[in-house]
């Protein structure tokens, strides 16, 4: 079923004090505000230098023939429609990851240069998931991955719940779909996250996994994304704080039989 945002005026804004959206408090104004901001307040908190501009979704605008990610590679233009969260919320993600956002487009266009605009590849799917839904994934215990792999939920957000908070695990959201389902409160998120596994020093995964979607490494096919429920993490839903919600959660799914995962990038 397609998911409906609620209207600007009825979301309960304690779900902004609750992640993921209390992380991107830089735009709070353009979240919990009266008026939606304009494509003129959207282009303003770009850093100088900057190609990359949002231009309001018209019919005329759509009239030029192009597809949406032609118009980003061809003339910086990111279609962006007035008084949408799901738009909103794409500007706010183009304004944090722009690299990301460009090595998307690059591998993109690669694809739309092969299929054409009508046909699309498994990479591109990936790559749709990605934007939509995606987070990166940074562990500092090799223990947290094997968990993962078996979706053990329970003892991955239950029994080590501490790593999600002393640094053994972190969480970079990138699915703009994600902040915008969590306009509802309780909704369950569940994201398709990338894995990076830091054996030592400061890693910068989002430039890490940019650099791979970019080169091709990554996102070649939707499997190689694994789902991460993200209601489990500490804070993430409200029942979160109960063993129950960690047995019992329907974003819980068991692994199905035979389903493997990409081994985690390595830093």
């Amino acid at each position: 079923m397609r998911y409906i945002a609620p209207s600007r005026e009825s979301v309960d804004p304690r779900v902004f004090a609750r992640w993921p959206l209390c992380g991107w408090r830089e735009y709070a104004a353009w979240m919990e505000g009266a008026h939606w901001p304009s494509i003129d307040d959207l282009n303003a908190a770009w850093p100088a230098g900057q190609r990359e501009r949002f231009v309001a979704q018209t019919k005329a605008l759509l009239d030029d023939g192009l597809h949406y990610e032609q118009r980003i590679a061809e003339q910086g233009e990111i279609a962006t429609r007035e008084a949408n969260w799901h738009d909103l919320f794409n500007a706010m993600v183009w304004l944090r990851y722009p690299a990301l956002k460009r090595a998307l487009n690059a591998r993109q266009m690669a694809d739309i240069a092969v299929m054409g605009t009508r046909e699309r590849s498994r990479a591109q799917y990936a790559l749709t998931h990605f934007d939509e839904a995606g987070v990166i994934v940074t562990l500092r215990d090799r223990r947290l991955l094997d968990l993962w792999d078996e979706h053990d939920w329970h003892g991955l957000f239950w029994r080590e719940r501490a790593a999600w908070q002393d640094g053994r695990a972190s969480v970079q959201l990138f699915g703009h779909a994600l902040l915008e389902h969590a306009l509802t409160p309780g909704k369950l998120l569940v994201g398709k996250a990338l894995a990076c596994l830091a054996t030592e020093g400061d890693v910068d995964a989002v430039a890490i996994c940019a650099q791979g979607i970019e080169a091709g490494r990554l996102l070649r096919d939707p499997l190689d994304l694994r789902p991460l429920p993200l209601s489990g993490l500490p804070g993430w839903h409200p029942d979160s704080h109960t063993e129950a919600f960690h047995r019992h959660a329907p974003c819980y799914q068991p692994r199905r039989e035979g389903r493997a995962y990409p081994l985690p990038i390595l830093r």
